[in-house]
């Protein structure tokens, strides 16, 4: 059987088709331009000319089809929210593509989609017994998947797993979604370079503010990655207190950063309720870039 996944990303959009009978082989994997600037109808166009270009290429047409979406489908009104992808906000797309398509279709959060993934088949598959599995994104943005027992938990409102939007800096930087000092704007790529220019006067990317971190001559680099640990112990071990998860994946520009898996830790024992121990893994992904549209087909 031919499981059929769409990673709808803001600048591109993926289909990956996996093989049940191959051990998940992938058979076909093909891109287009999102093109968003064009609008909501002509997303819809590009997603309906990429199935059928990949249908040609695989001599067979899909049953259904599985999407990783930016946002989510809110579960009462059928219409999508929390989209970076503005055009998608306020459309019922999961009924529309219903529609193009002619086929049934599933649709999950992006980063839901990579925590299935990484649970079924990246990092997870060496941590059968791990019952719950959390997918953190920290990059642009920060954002999260929950998965227990293999199986994605959206939420009653279809926000599970976004831990990005909880506050973790009192009076902190506005966030767009309506709150101050949320972990978006704390530990996110663009947050952290914010932080660096707004106290040194200069601006720095991420990679450069690391680099001079390690050659301790820039007190505002070491200030700036100090920030970052810091936060980020702070927002996993909350993480870790509510949901105690077998396994974190951390994917992400920002979870790339080496830092995170040894002295990152160390910040967690600082705040975790449970007498500084903990002993949860907390890896770097497997699949790369291929978890988003791989969790889709999983869908």
């Amino acid at each position: 059987m031919k499981l059929w996944g769409i990673d709808l990303g803001g600048t591109k959009i993926e289909c990956a088709v996996l093989d049940t009978d191959k051990n998940m082989d992938v058979v076909a994997r093909m891109r287009l331009p999102t093109e968003s600037a064009n609008g909501y109808e002509h997303i819809l166009s590009q997603i309906k000319k990429l199935i059928d270009m990949v249908s040609e290429e695989v001599r067979e047409k899909p049953s259904k089809v599985g999407f990783a979406t930016p946002g989510v489908l809110e579960p009462d009104s059928q219409l999508m929210k929390n989209s970076n992808t503005i055009c998608l906000n306020g459309q019922p797309l999961k009924a529309d593509l219903e529609r193009v398509l002619g086929i049934p279709v599933q649709l999950a959060n992006d980063a839901n989609c990579f925590a299935l993934a990484e649970a079924l088949m990246g990092a997870g598959k060496d941590y059968p017994e791990a019952e719950v599995v959390f997918g953190v994104i920290m990059g642009t943005g920060v954002g999260g998947g929950l998965v227990v027992n293999n199986k994605i938990i959206a939420g009653h409102h279809g926000i599970g797993g976004e831990w990005g939007h909880n506050i973790l800096e009192e009076n902190g930087d506005p966030c767009y979604c309506g709150k101050a000092g949320c972990v978006e704007q704390v530990i996110s790529g663009p947050a952290l370079e914010r932080f660096y220019e707004r106290t040194s006067g200069s601006r720095l990317s991420l990679k450069e503010i690391l680099a001079a971190y390690f050659a301790g001559e820039n007190e505002h680099a070491v200030a700036t990655i100090e920030r970052l640990l810091e936060y980020y112990g702070k927002a996993i071990s909350t993480l870790t207190n509510v949901l105690d998860p077998g396994l974190i994946v951390i994917g992400g520009g920002v979870g790339n950063i080496d830092l995170l898996y040894t002295e990152g830790y160390e910040r967690i024992r600082k705040y975790i309720f449970n007498k500084g121990v903990i002993t949860t893994p907390i890896l770097k992904p497997k699949l790369g870039d291929s978890a988003g549209v791989f969790g889709a087909a999983l869908l």
